[in-house]
């Protein structure tokens, strides 16, 4: 099929007709055959009207009307063709398209938008303050605090503009300005901000009217946000589904024929048809590059086949030549089709600025500017300021306020406007405002009306008919529901490693437990083993759920956005989710209940085994329903983790099994009704037990044992249910005991499936009202402690706003337009400079694909010298990260080869730390300020000899060469609230030169996401750098000409990291271009060279030629090969410019450990999110446990509750491990992407910090539980036992803080440790001889995982401490009570039995001569004797082991730490 008929189908049969606009008159007629004619016709017509000077202008109705107006004369010098992007590739599939919408007489669906004083305010000032663990409970400042309404911060300031349909607007304007939200406003996403004024009209639609077509008033946001295991192929396929119209073209047979070709056309039209297969991945799972996923994004948005677009920075994170063609595409079918286009952009060239009809400018939330765009520059240049030659007009036009940007005219130095409220009254004043405002009336005209009906018609046209009148969606709910399915399947198989973990630990676990509870029989003894066994099967399936909970928040942000894109009802994703759980859990469930079930030997009839297997899919199915629901009802994972942890606890507990339905207190008993696996319980010990006959054994019987058979004269003791004086007892009567019965177990089969669907619609329903992130604009944030040192940034927004700008209009400004307020001399003086040089020759780099190798680096070669600042550039995916990477010796898996000397000597031990690296991601502790995180690099990384005030002085003058004296004591946070990217960005600058790199500096993307200022800042800075002698090595994406200006040398790579040039730029890059010109790829005039070289590289420029080859064959490759060679050799005669220590460190091991486990305590310490939630789980657990087990009596059964209460307590580490486990990966993955290979400092500090600064709170955790939960179940208070068992209690607090450390050490993510965790804390539960008393384990695992296990030495001890000295006292229903032979008193009867087997009972009745009455057990201790302990002094001995074990889980943590650490690779 031709490009030509794939775009026919693309936006849908609505458009129709619809054709290039100006200013929304249509060029396209609404009839037949001679379009082109009348087009042609209509074009000439205008211009023969522009050379005459007449040009459109606007009426007083708002539409265009000839009128002689000199503003716009400018258009006349170069008069445009039908469409500025008229020489896009696929434009004339797009006019094809239009023709056969026009042929079908379909209804267009432009609509435009139109908005006049409209003010947006957040909540929120310009700084919050982060409360510290101590600080938060000051409560008198906090109530005070909380009296005062939260502050309002106005983010747009009454702003104006009309896009008509054919229109394209740039929003311009720096981070911070309100870009984002004038945006989220004119795509009518008003969520989160505190308020909303003003009037906005979508063609004569009100903002509340249009709120049902959201699916047609799209944006596209600056987020990547994709399920990152599916393809680009199933992402792209998935949106085109959602989005095929009901009527379709008349040449069109199927739904799949029309999705299929759109699906093409969108993929051909960003050139990513060959990532089709490859997955889109995020920052932890491998996928396209960067610059691919943002199309991936960009082709998202088009595929809702809207009409009116808005744009956030769609161009981050491509490379030049991409960012234009993007641009181009937008254009074309922005001019056919009639769509109103709304752009805002941070790094425009003038190329893609060019492309553009309007523009407008925003400064501090002000609208500065807002007209034509050829009107923008002159505009600006009247009141005073100057655009350079070949500057970028965008970046001139916001860095009008910012006195290091602007310059000024000479002769306007005292009357130029300073301040955006000077410059918008000017601009208020000019007659561009006049004729602009002329617009806002647009909704009102007959043409907008006209244009709305139709777009309704068109609407209503294109949608299922089985969907209701109101609804935004496109197709039908059938088809919603069967496109999630698919996608739901994707996700699952996309990510198959989590699959195969999942089913293998649940193998292993059933394994496990069936060897555990093998072959349990069929008396008495029997029942316990049984019991555990069912119970463990529910356990287990619940366990399993628990990860749905963060499964639910990693989906959210992209369910947020298809809602947004109204792709599909949230019910349909519920649905699919659930339609995708069948068949997993079929599995699950199958394979877990054949290896278990029989393993067990219970019941062995088919409908037993079918019955256990149903209830347990149900089970499972409704745990998952549950964990959902609470992960769709919490808007924070930290909220959901919370409950999710303690409602688990809470449903295990009330199962049943712990306690007896009939123990329960009246004011817990609530949580067993509303319990499902409290039903599933008793389904399945109903349909184990009901219908047989029990008989009491060992232990159960009394007297047993030599000399007493005749079952007349015996009695079971200890098994519920059985009749006083009978041997045996039937399944019913168990069954009773537990307030069971059998007849209930389809009654609560059905009860289950009941529950199910509640949390089914409580998932939909909540789902349905998630919000998408709330408009909360940027904020610093201050911890507490510093409030004083940062009094000026909590001024409110009045005081705040004039911040530079000490002089007004009238008064000369001053002279030097830095803002630094040392004297850059001194800076200089204090910089540290290079002599060394740095050169790198033939450098290969291959990696392992399943493919086979593949290259990344080719024969690279190339060199640094003091004072040089290089560039290093190619397309996206052209190997410079990879390149900077192998230099910096930064990598781990591969093979290098070739040579990397410094100096002309190979790289000494030093060399990590004395290079310094700033990465693309700017990775940063967020809990350290600005400022400790430069003292914190500077202390570490500078040398041992250097005194401690030298290092911290030096921090100062890097503070003020970098310009951050205002955020030093400010938090470096997370994107939203603290730090913006371009502060980031210069804190990661800021770290790397506090350590004083001795031989250069390598920077990946320093201007990434940074605006055109914040790029030029960066770069002047790099300048600085290398003027006083550092060598610099940049990567950089889309430079202007203006930032390729300041480089020295270029290193141009081509895909498959092979060199198309390196050498001079030369000056205003005549030496480059020069090369160019020569090869036969001239660089036009006016053109960015920068631009110019990435588009011969790989764009459309190339000509088919291999410039890798043109550039091997060039004399300038010999010249630069034999460069290399003179400068190793010159260097090597010489003594090297760096003097090599010899410590792979800066700083000693005590040194190292002491600064990283102080940062650490300062971050935990600030951290009140995580320690809260840890220290609410203890007293929340503590407090149930307590309330649960309420002042437990000395009965047998109640011997038992006080075994759980203690088992119990066990379970407050899943909940707190969960927690912990992601923090300490954050941790670790800060450390290994950034300070391992700086060599900051050792992996032993590391872990060490982490697992001191854990100490104090572990401590004041074990109190919390303890005081709550102690005194509640009603122990003992002698102080010798209860102080004993807080000791073991205290040590337990450290042992599964190690367990989830060690198990974060090793594990790739967070995800796979959450898997880990139920597997490694189920076995440790499962063989603590709790759910199976030690006597009845199997030997296999009786003689070593149990005494490996640390949860026996922690249950055994404080069992010893609190039960061992109790006196037994037995219920009346509790007694063995039978007769004795022949007149016989019990006491003589039973001389031999007490003698024996029965020296631990307790015959009450001694001189009766019948109806012996005997206790189980006389004492405590008796009962801990049939769990392995014997003695008392057992317990102290399992409490010295409880922290042996303490230490071992710490040193586990080394240990895997250490396995995991890879040394990084060299070049050989």
């Amino acid at each position: 099929m031709s490009t030509r008929d794939s775009w026919r189908n693309s936006w849908g049969s609505g458009y129709g007709g619809g054709g290039l606009s100006f200013g929304g008159t249509s060029a396209w007629g609404a009839g037949g055959g001679d379009t082109v004619f009348r087009v042609l016709s209509r074009t000439s017509e205008r211009q023969s009207k522009r050379r005459s000077g007449i040009i459109s202008g606007f009426s007083e109705d708002g539409l265009y009307e000839e009128d002689d107006l000199s503003v716009y004369s400018e258009r006349d010098v170069h008069l445009p063709p039908i469409s500025k992007a008229e020489d896009w590739a696929l434009m004339p599939d797009v006019k094809n398209y239009a023709e056969r919408g026009e042929k079908d007489h379909l209804k267009s669906r432009k609509l435009g938008v139109t908005w006049k004083n409209l003010t947006v305010k957040g909540i929120g000032s310009d700084a919050a303050f982060n409360e510290n663990v101590s600080s938060q409970f000051n409560v008198p400042r906090n109530i005070k605090e909380g009296r005062q309404p939260p502050p309002l911060n106005t983010i747009i300031d009454d702003t104006h503009g009309c896009v008509k349909p054919g229109e394209m607007l740039l929003v311009l304007g720096r981070p911070g300005s309100g870009c984002t939200t004038l945006l989220k406003m004119l795509a009518n996403r008003r969520n989160g901000y505190a308020e909303v004024n003003g009037d906005i009209h979508f063609g004569s639609m009100t903002a509340k009217e249009a709120e049902q077509y959201r699916g047609q008033i799209v944006m596209n946001t600056e987020e990547e946000l994709f399920f990152p295991t599916l393809t680009v192929g199933q992402t792209i396929d998935f949106a085109t589904r959602m989005n095929v119209p009901y009527h379709k073209f008349s040449d069109q047979h199927s739904d799949k024929e029309y999705q299929q070709e759109y699906r093409d056309f969108l993929l051909k039209s960003m050139g990513i048809t060959h990532t089709s297969g490859t997955k889109v991945g995020n920052e932890y799972v491998r996928g396209v590059s960067g610059g691919e996923r943002k199309r991936v994004s960009i082709i998202e948005t088009l595929a809702s086949r809207g009409s009116v677009f808005c744009w956030d920075n769609s161009t981050r994170g491509l490379d030049a030549s991409t960012a234009l063609q993007y641009t181009k595409a937008i254009r074309a079918m922005t001019d056919v089709v009639g769509l109103s286009t709304v752009v805002s952009l941070y790094q425009a060239g003038n190329g893609i600025y060019d492309l553009f009809d309007k523009v407008l400018v925003l400064d501090e939330g002000k609208e500065i500017y807002y007209g034509p765009r050829e009107q923008a520059r002159p505009f600006m240049e009247e009141l005073g300021f100057v655009c350079g030659d070949g500057a970028n007009v965008a970046d001139f036009l916001t860095g009008v306020t910012v006195p290091t940007e602007r310059s000024v005219r000479p002769g306007f130095e005292a009357s130029f406007p300073r301040t955006a409220v000077e410059i918008r009254d000017d601009y208020s004043r000019s007659d561009i405002n006049a004729i602009m405002g002329k617009q806002y009336a647009y909704p009102q005209t007959d043409e907008a009306k006209e244009n709305t009906k139709e777009f309704k018609e068109a609407i209503a046209y294109d949608k299922d008919k089985s969907l209701p009148k109101q609804s935004p969606l496109t197709v039908s709910f059938p088809k919603q529901v069967k496109a999630c399915v698919v996608r739901q399947y994707q996700i699952v198989w996309g990510d198959k490693p989590t699959f195969i973990i999942k089913q293998v630990a649940t193998l292993v676990q059933a394994l496990v437990v069936g060897s555990l509870f093998y072959n349990a029989s069929t008396d008495s003894s029997g029942l316990f083993s049984k019991s555990g066994a069912l119970f463990f099967s529910l356990l287990y399936q619940a366990l399993m759920a628990l990860s749905e909970v963060t499964d639910s928040f990693a989906g959210r942000p992209v369910l947020a956005k298809h809602k947004a894109f109204a792709f599909f009802h949230p019910a349909a994703f519920c649905i699919a989710q659930i339609a995708a759980d069948i068949p997993v859990l079929l599995f699950q469930v199958s394979h877990f209940s054949l290896v278990l079930y029989f393993m067990v030997s219970l019941r062995l009839s088919v409908s037993a085994f079918f019955i256990y297997w149903v209830t347990l899919l149900a089970t499972a199915m409704c745990m998952a329903a549950v964990m959902r629901a609470i992960g769709a009802v919490f808007s924070t994972f930290d909220g959901a983790t919370k409950l999710s942890g303690f409602w688990f606890s809470a449903l295990i507990t009330y199962i049943g099994y712990f306690i007896p339905k009939n123990r329960m207190h009246p004011w817990f008993v609530w949580i067993y009704w509303i319990d499902p696996l409290a039903y599933g319980f008793e389904i399945l010990l109903a349909n184990e037990v009901h219908g047989q006959t029990i008989p009491c054994v060992n232990s159960n019987l009394i007297p047993n044992g030599p000399g007493y058979t005749d079952l007349a004269f015996q009695s079971c003791a200890g098994v519920a249910g059985a009749v006083q004086g009978a041997t045996t007892v039937t399944g019913d009567q168990y069954l009773q005991a537990f307030s069971y019965q059998h007849s209930h177990l389809w009654r609560n089969f059905g009860i289950i499936w009941a529950w199910w669907a509640f949390f089914v619609v409580v998932t939909i329903v909540a789902t349905s009202n998630w919000k998408e992130m709330a408009g909360k604009s940027g904020f610093l944030v201050i911890p507490r402690e510093n409030a004083k040192k940062t009094q000026p940034l909590l001024q409110n927004d009045e005081e705040s706003q004039a911040k530079e700008k000490p002089a007004s209009r009238g008064q000369p400004a001053p002279l030097d337009s830095s803002s630094s307020s040392m004297d850059e001399k001194t800076i200089e003086n204090q910089l540290i400079s290079n002599t060394s040089v740095f050169t790198w020759k033939n450098l290969t780099y291959t990696v392992k694909t399943p493919s086979g190798d593949r290259v990344l680096l080719d024969n690279v070669q190339g060199w640094v010298k003091p004072g040089m600042l290089g560039a290093l550039m190619g397309s996206s995916g052209a190997g410079k990260t990879t390149l900077l990477d192998v230099l910096a010796q930064r990598k781990t898996e591969g093979s290098i080869t070739g040579s990397v000397l410094v100096d002309g000597r190979p790289l000494s031990v030093a060399f990590q730390r004395s290079a310094g690296y700033c990465e693309q991601l700017d990775i940063h502790e967020p809990l350290a300020t600005v400022r400790e995180a430069l003292e914190f690099s500077a202390l570490l990384r500078q040398g041992r000899s250097v005194p401690k005030e030298e290092k911290i002085k030096y921090v100062d003058t890097i503070v003020n060469l970098l310009e951050m004296q205002d955020i030093e004591h400010t938090l470096v946070g997370r994107t939203g609230a603290g730090l913006s990217v371009e502060q980031r960005k210069r804190l990661t600058i800021g770290v790397e030169l506090v350590a004083k790199p001795s031989i250069l500096i390598f920077l990946d993307e320093p201007t990434s996401g940074l605006d055109g200022q914040a790029a030029f800042n960066t770069l002047r800075f790099l300048r600085k750098l290398a003027a006083v002698g550092q060598a610099v090595l940049v990567t950089i994406h889309q430079p202007s000409a203006l930032l390729f200006k300041e480089f020295d040398t270029l290193l141009l790579l081509a895909r498959g990291g092979k060199t198309v040039y390196f050498g001079d730029i030369g000056v205003e890059a005549s030496t480059l271009k020069d090369y160019f010109a020569r090869n036969g790829a001239p660089c036009p005039h006016g053109v960015n060279p920068a631009e110019h070289m990435i588009d011969v590289v790989s764009g459309s420029a190339s000509q088919g030629k291999d410039w890798n080859q043109v550039w091997l064959e060039s004399p300038e490759h010999k010249e630069v090969s034999n460069e290399v060679d003179r400068i190793n050799k010159e260097a090597a005669g010489k003594p090297p410019g760096t003097v090599d220590d010899g410590h792979e460190f800066a700083m000693p091991l005590w040194q190292q450990t002491k600064l990283v486990t102080h940062r650490m305590n300062v971050a935990l310490y600030r951290n009140t999110d995580y320690i809260n939630n840890k220290f609410a789980l203890h007293i929340g657990s503590a407090l149930f446990n307590g309330f649960t087990f309420w002042k437990i009596g000395s009965s047998v059964q109640e011997l038992q509750l006080k075994l759980f209460t203690i088992f119990n307590f066990i379970f407050v580490a899943p909940g707190v491990i969960n927690q912990l486990q992601p923090l300490f990966i954050d941790r670790r993955d800060i450390y290994e992407f950034r300070e391992k290979k700086s060599k900051m400092y050792s992996w032993i500090a590391f872990v060490t910090g982490l697992i001191v600064s854990e100490f104090p709170y572990l401590c004041i955790c074990a109190v919390l539980y303890f005081a709550p939960w102690y005194y509640t179940v009603g122990f003992t208070t002698d102080s010798n036992k209860s102080g004993a068992t807080f000791f073991v209690m205290l040590f337990y607090e450290f042992i599964y803080t190690g367990i989830g450390q060690f198990i974060a050490a090793y594990a790739p993510n967070a995800v796979f440790a959450s898997l880990v965790n139920p597997a490694l804390i189920t076995v440790l539960v499962s063989f603590c001889g709790v759910l199976v008393p030690y006597s009845q384990i199997q030997e296999f695992w009786r003689y070593w995982i149990y005494w490996l296990n640390p949860f026996n030495y922690l249950v055994s001890s404080i069992l010893t401490f609190t039960v061992f000295d109790n006196i037994v006292q037995c219920d009346d229903h509790e007694f063995a009570l039978f007769n004795t032979p022949n007149n016989q008193t019990c006491g003589e009867y039973l001389a031999p039995y007490k003698a024996g087997l029965g020296a631990r009972t307790n015959l009450v009745n001694p001189e009766a001569t019948s109806g012996c009455m005997v206790c189980q057990y006389r004492y405590g201790s008796d009962y801990l004797s049939t769990l392995n302990i014997n003695d008392y002094y057992v317990g102290w001995r399992d409490a010295g082991i409880v922290v042996i074990f303490a230490i071992s889980s710490y040193v586990m943590v080394f240990l895997l730490m250490k396995l995991r650490t890879k040394a990084t690779k060299t070049a050989s």
